[in-house]
């Protein structure tokens, strides 16, 4: 009855591995005799294509003539049971890997009289775990990896962090994490806490500062990750980590020159907006002098004008007088002339007169010559001598008039050359005033003009230094800003 169960329970056992797994059975010389279902999807073949045939069709040409290959058989043959993973070749040329036993089956004489395989199809997982091992393999080409166990004792490094660290792995390998740490960090609560973390499974990343051999100071980029087991608990921990030493140093070089640079930006702009603001007062005051100016000058130009205005009413004045002296000193000439023509009549008269008198003087002798007869003759001759005399005397007194009027004359067309004479000069300068007061009229007028211009010019200086005042303001905050935005980056 036992033998009987046992038999039995083997037989649900076969049954079991038949449907789960893939099962194939051989002779001792390699040729199939059976495969199941499993086998067959797996390789991708029908029964009737690989009975009686070699188990070497499942194997690639390398290794079907390897020795180590005819020892496998050879092994089998004695009954040595052979397990692994293998890779098999599939009908369509794809390789196919597999988790199996080789059992040889023995008779009951004891020998084997065929070997039956179990597999199981690994080919995802085999690709799966040559991905990882493919990716932790060109980490630990890329960077340093150290391992440790839990209490933070060293158990394994590569090269790349030794190299970074300055040590050899004997040096290292046994001697706790802290080793690499500052004394005063080492005995940190902060030193312990990470500790604690890791062994609870958490991750820690980030930029550390660690000593090298002889105190050296390294800089690390790394993650510290807990590896699980099969439970899901931590039991030893990997770094991963990255030397960035000379990027800290750069940052902090730049950091130094981020300062340096920003402190003297910040200087030229605090003095650009001092020296702006000055502008701006200077500016405004310029502007303010500039509108009084412009107005005086608006102001000057009409009083230019009304000049120049009274210039030309006065050239018009001294012309008519010059002009009128002029006809007044024609007149007096043409007076001067007459009196000298009187003066000629004069004479005559004066002749006529002597010549009367010397008549009567004749007619008087000649009446005394004729005595009583002449008497009467004499008596005319003594009127008309009396006569002749008062001519003479009228004569004489016109002959003075016209000489005193000669004389006025004469005084009065010397002087009125002289008048016409200032009078020209007089005519001379104010045409020139009034010619030049025009011109200063014009340029007074444009020169108003430009004031003008220059006021709206400098207002609108005013307005733009206010601008850049308020750019510059502007500027020492985007400054500020920036610096800190650097130092941030310079982190």
């Amino acid at each position: 009855m036992f033998k009987s169960t046992t038999h039995e329970e083997s037989a649900a056992k076969l049954k079991a591995l038949d449907r789960v797994q893939a099962v194939i059975e051989f002779d001792l010389g390699g040729h199939i005799l059976a495969a199941n279902e499993n086998f067959l999807k797996t390789l991708g073949y029908e029964e009737g294509e690989i009975i009686g045939k070699h188990h070497s069709m499942f194997v690639d040409d390398d290794y079907k003539n390897n020795p180590d290959y005819k020892q496998f058989w050879e092994r089998l043959r004695r009954g040595d049971f052979q397990a692994g993973q293998f890779k098999r070749i599939a009908k369509d040329g794809r390789e196919v890997w597999i988790e199996a036993s080789y059992n040889p089956i023995l008779g009951r004489d004891g020998k084997p009289y065929k070997i039956v395989k179990f597999a199981t199809d690994i080919t995802r997982q085999k690709h799966e775990d040559a991905d990882r091992a493919g990716q932790i393999a060109a980490i630990r080409k890329a960077q340093a990896v150290i391992e440790f166990d839990l209490d933070g004792t060293i158990l394994d490094a590569n090269d790349n962090f030794l190299n970074a660290v300055g040590y050899a792995l004997d040096d290292i390998k046994g001697q706790h994490h802290s080793i690499f740490v500052d004394p005063a960090y080492k005995t940190s609560r902060e030193y312990a806490d990470f500790w604690a973390a890791l062994n609870a499974g958490e991750y820690q990343a980030g930029q550390y500062k660690r000593f090298g051999r002889e105190g050296r100071e390294i800089w690390i980029e790394a993650s510290y990750n807990p590896i699980l087991d099969s439970s899901g608990k931590p039991y030893k921990v990997v770094k991963f980590a990255t030397d960035i030493t000379q990027q800290v140093q750069l940052l902090a070089n730049l950091r130094v020159m981020i300062d340096q640079n920003f402190g003297e930006i910040d200087e030229a702009v605090t003095r650009s907006a001092s020296e702006s603001g000055e502008a701006m007062d200077m500016a405004t005051s310029t502007t303010d002098n500039m509108q009084a100016v412009a107005a005086a000058s608006e102001e000057l130009a009409t009083s230019v004008s009304e000049i120049a205005a009274s210039m030309a009413k006065s050239r018009e004045a001294t012309d008519s007088a010059f002009d009128q002296v002029t006809v007044v000193g024609d007149y007096t000439t043409k007076l001067s002339d007459a009196a000298s023509n009187m003066g000629g009549i004069v004479g005559l008269i004066q002749n006529i007169a002597a010549q009367i008198n010397l008549l009567a003087l004749n007619a008087t002798i000649e009446s005394a010559r004729a005595g009583e007869a002449g008497r009467g003759f004499a008596v005319v001759a003594q009127e008309v001598k009396n006569l002749a005399n008062q001519a003479a005397k009228a004569t004489d007194q016109i002959s003075g008039e016209i000489s005193g009027l000669q004389m006025i004359s004469k005084d009065v067309v010397t002087t009125l050359e002289d008048i016409k004479a200032s009078v020209g000069v007089m005519r001379d300068g104010v045409v020139t005033t009034a010619t030049a007061m025009e011109e200063q009229s014009a340029v007074t007028r444009d020169m108003s003009s430009k004031m003008q211009d220059t006021a709206g010019a400098v207002a609108a200086i005013t307005s733009n230094i206010t601008s850049i005042s308020a750019a510059v303001s502007q500027v020492s905050t985007a400054v500020n800003t920036t610096r800190d935005a650097a130092r941030v980056l310079a982190r």
